[in-house]
């Protein structure tokens, strides 16, 4: 079931042999890694082409210009290093991880000097981080937190132009209604090519509620 999960995987998205070869790095890595530091759901190894690195190569595919990502709260790289991996044959591409768990960044920085992404792991609160990464072109997370969270903490990037790309689940309508009560945003629901019951939030502007 697998290799027929990658076969599709691979087809779908059209990736090279190269970026193939690299993601294959990468599930070996994850699998090796898993059984002493639980980097993702157990139950989801299996499924770990479908679940994971599809989920993640969606994003790529919206938007196909940008160069700089920010990822937040990577964990086990997903989506970032699966980004990185996927998208560094463009040119200037690169994925800031941040991650504040160093167990995860140690997993992050070896998976990703062996897969040769360009990343860069910055292990610290998202919070303390922030700042330094205006600019960026697109920010990111999954399965990390609320939308509402979500908009606080990259409040200093979607301010200034970086567009906010957010994987939910079956919730999304609803945690659109609650950010909604402290965040005025432009925004639009992506159907997720993973999950039918799933969408991707697209953030493109944001401001907070006039008290």
């Amino acid at each position: 079931m697998s290799n027929n999960q990658r076969a599709r995987v691979l087809r779908e998205h059209n990736v090279s042999r190269e970026t193939a070869e690299s993601l294959d790095l990468y599930v070996s890595q994850l699998t090796r890694w898993q059984s002493v530091k639980n980097l993702v759901g157990p139950a989801t190894l299996s499924e770990v082409w479908n679940r994971h690195i599809a989920d993640a190569l969606q994003l790529l595919a919206l938007a196909p210009d940008a160069k700089t990502w920010v990822d937040l709260g990577s964990g086990a790289g997903i989506p970032g290093l699966i980004l990185a991996i996927a998208g560094r044959d463009r040119p200037g591409f690169h994925v800031t991880l941040v991650e504040s768990n160093a167990r995860k960044c140690a997993f992050l920085t070896e998976t990703g000097r062996l897969t040769s992404a360009p990343v860069t792991i910055l292990n610290g609160r998202i919070e303390a981080v922030m700042a330094e990464q205006v600019g960026a072109d697109i920010v990111c997370a999954r399965a990390l937190a609320s939308l509402t969270q979500l908009l606080s903490w990259a409040e200093p990037l979607l301010t200034k132009g970086t567009v906010g790309l957010f994987p939910k689940g079956r919730d999304a309508a609803a945690e659109l209604t609650e950010a909604e009560r402290e965040w005025t945003f432009t925004r639009d629901l992506i159907p997720s090519r993973t999950d039918s019951q799933a969408r991707i939030v697209r953030v493109t502007s944001l401001s907070r509620v006039d008290p």
